[in-house]
């Protein structure tokens, strides 16, 4: 069922926000402290009430102010993950799960901590658990309450680096388990890249652009708005091979690339963060270069910035990266849509944390889903 949110208040924290989430979608909330995000997530959730708003879920109205309608928390049929946690410490894993559930059921509680990979370890209490278990708790208890829809509040910014990108790595792996709209808040734009279907960009409490993941990180100005200056694209890519050399071989739609070795087993897909300044273009395929990832492309938009950057939309068949040059190297290049260039990555300019697992390799039953993770 779809998530139809319309919020407007003056204060304290002023909100003018109207979007809307399909099933098995997941949206970002991005934007400066203070914008407005976990306001508006906590408006949806029913911990606070705009001036004016209505929240519906399918047919079901969860807020409407003009109607007088304002269900409490525990009638929305939300599932929400906290930053922290918010476990009862008196109770076990298990009964965490347990406790959140309509109809207590011990086997779908034990499935559901098996899905979020703890098996094992339904009996330990919170304080006996990392907080990266924690936080594995919290979303099972989240998802044992059946949610029409899962919000998650910045769930993993108080988890060091590596634990945040495992539980990240989770999100990825549980999407196609997950049929309900997803409402994520986070201040990570890189996380956000990685996660979501659509990004809302937050300012003020208003709205700066709406779009795709890819249609938001090609927009300078949005980006402005986080601080962010470097626009960049995902490319999705396979494993096909680990190289003697110590590079990994990648295939994408318009032909290999190699990265420095990549740990996940052949098959594995990944999405790949290209930043737009690390992309040369090339009229011709050069030769004599020290780069070796050359990819094909179309040029598919030519986007003039305020300064002296031009971005370039190039698609690789079906997927699309970005490329930042200067008005001059476009005018003597004269690229315009429809041109075809060759796209120049060199391997040592991807970070490792801009690489992550979609999906494992088809899978034995024996085989555990965790393969699916972050690099």
């Amino acid at each position: 069922m779809t998530l139809v949110v319309s919020l407007r208040s003056d204060g304290p924290i002023p909100l003018d926000l109207s979007f809307r989430v399909a099933p098995g979608e997941l949206l970002a909330l991005v934007g400066p402290s203070g914008a407005g995000k976990t306001t508006a997530l906590r408006a949806i959730a029913g911990l606070m009430t705009p001036e004016t708003g209505r929240v519906t879920a399918g047919d079901t109205v969860w807020l409407d102010t003009a109607a007088g309608v304002n269900l409490p928390p525990h009638r929305r049929h939300l599932g929400v993950v906290f930053q922290s946690y918010a476990l009862f410490p008196h109770l076990s894993a298990l009964g965490n799960v347990l406790a959140a559930m309509p109809v207590p059921d011990r086997m779908e509680a034990q499935r559901l901590l098996d899905l979020v990979h703890l098996q094992g370890l339904a009996s330990r209490l919170p304080a006996e658990l990392s907080g990266g278990q924690q936080q594995r708790v919290a979303l099972a208890r989240a998802l044992a309450r059946q949610p029409r829809a899962l919000l998650l509040d910045e769930p993993f910014s108080a988890v060091d680096r590596v634990t945040r990108q495992g539980l990240q790595a989770e999100i990825i792996a549980l999407r196609a388990h997950l049929k309900m709209p997803v409402v994520l808040v986070t201040h990570d734009l890189n996380e956000a890249q990685m996660l979501a279907d659509r990004m809302l960009v937050i300012d003020g409490g208003h709205m700066v652009r709406e779009g795709t993941t890819a249609e938001v990180m090609a927009d300078a100005a949005a980006l402005r708005t986080l601080g962010v200056r470097a626009v960049a694209a995902l490319l999705p890519a396979v494993i096909v091979a680990h190289e003697a050399d110590g590079l990994t071989r990648l295939d994408t739609a318009t032909g290999p690339i190699f990265l420095p070795r990549i740990d996940a087993p052949i098959g594995t897909r990944l999405r790949v963060r290209i930043m737009a300044h690390d992309v040369i273009l090339s009229r011709a395929r050069p030769v004599g270069l020290s780069a070796q990832n050359i990819l094909p492309a179309t040029v598919s938009a030519v986007v003039a910035g305020d300064g002296p950057a031009v971005t370039l939309r190039l698609a690789l068949g079906p997927d699309e990266i970005l490329a930042s040059i200067t008005h001059r190297a476009a005018a003597d290049l004269n690229l315009a849509p429809g041109d075809g260039v060759h796209a120049i990555l060199k391997a040592m300019s991807v970070a490792r944390d801009h690489i992550a697992c979609v999906s494992a390799p088809e899978r034995t039953q024996a085989e555990p889903l965790r393969q699916t993770r972050f690099l």
